[in-house]
């Protein structure tokens, strides 16, 4: 097995190969399947290469206590009401299936518990991610590792040796990892886009970049400063929507920007040899002074 990239429903992503552009939704949808679909169509439409979501067992995933906290939402009284709101059952995710096949867009979820796992391979995903805040879940990296599918890992609040440890379980599978800043918004000088070096040298896998900053700047610094062979954004039809992640995601305007960007950087880039090109030539002809 390459070190060096990874095969994602058939797509090669690493060193070499185009960035792999993900739309995260996520829990943008506000638990609204027509919201969910048209942020689906949005990514579709401006060229990203997969979507998103994020799969719990509620009452695995929270206590008891954290259920019941008080917290007003668009759901109900308490944080339960909101995150049993915000959960996509079997019959939305058979839906996100076809709608994501018909669109021919790839998509997949980052589980946050084994059972999540078990209810997600059915639709035969292209990959797992592993959010940050499973990094450290033996059970859970487990219960992933043996569906032999790819793996995306989150680095999120996480040290290099807490990271080592996470490589170590996964040991033996197609596995990417992603720098990130678990901070919603992130501010610029927390997110230490450097780390995506450190990351490809320390362990020799592809790296890429999961961003959760305000605008798109750090996100294409990532390419083209740091060879991200990835990049993923929140995305929303609106910032000022209800949720707690729509404040660090991007607006369809940002979408398009952010793929006309990142695509246009290797054409840019070209290649390191010095030539004089066809184009410079009747230029040359009519300015150049010689001595």
């Amino acid at each position: 097995m390459s070190r060096d990239s990874i095969t994602i429903g058939g797509r090669k992503v690493g060193a070499g190969e185009p960035c792999y552009l993900i739309a995260e939704i996520g829990i943008n949808h506000n638990g609204d399947m027509g919201i969910a679909k048209k942020l689906i169509d949005k990514a579709v439409d401006f060229g990203f290469d997969a979507v998103k979501f994020q799969k719990r067992t509620v009452e695995v995933v929270y206590s008891p206590e954290e259920l019941a906290r008080p917290r007003e939402n668009p759901f109900g009284q308490t944080n339960g009401d909101l995150k049993r709101g915000l959960e996509f059952g079997l019959n939305q995710y058979r839906d996100i299936n076809r709608y994501c096949r018909e669109k021919h867009i790839q998509w997949f979820c980052s589980p946050w518990d084994e059972g999540s796992v078990d209810f997600l391979e059915p639709f035969d995903p292209v990959c797992y991610k592993v959010a940050s805040a499973c990094l450290t879940d033996a059970g859970l990296l487990e219960r992933i590792k043996k569906t032999g599918r790819p793996i995306i890992l989150s680095t999120g609040m996480s040290t290099l040796d807490e990271i080592d440890w996470a490589v170590r379980r996964l040991n033996g599978t197609e596995l990417m990892l992603m720098h990130t800043t678990s901070t919603y918004p992130s501010k610029d000088h927390e997110l230490n886009l450097a780390v995506i070096g450190t990351l490809r040298q320390r362990f020799n896998l592809p790296i890429g970049y999961s961003g959760h900053e305000v605008g798109l700047m750090p996100s294409i610094f990532a390419v083209a400063g740091f060879d991200a062979c990835a990049v993923e954004r929140h995305i929303t039809l609106d910032r000022a929507m209800w949720g707690s992640d729509q404040a660090a995601s991007l607006e369809p305007r940002g979408m398009e920007l952010l793929v006309k960007y990142v695509r246009s950087w290797p054409v840019a880039r070209g290649s390191a040899e010095k030539r004089l090109l066809e184009s410079e030539v009747p230029v040359k002809q009519k300015l150049r002074r010689v001595g």
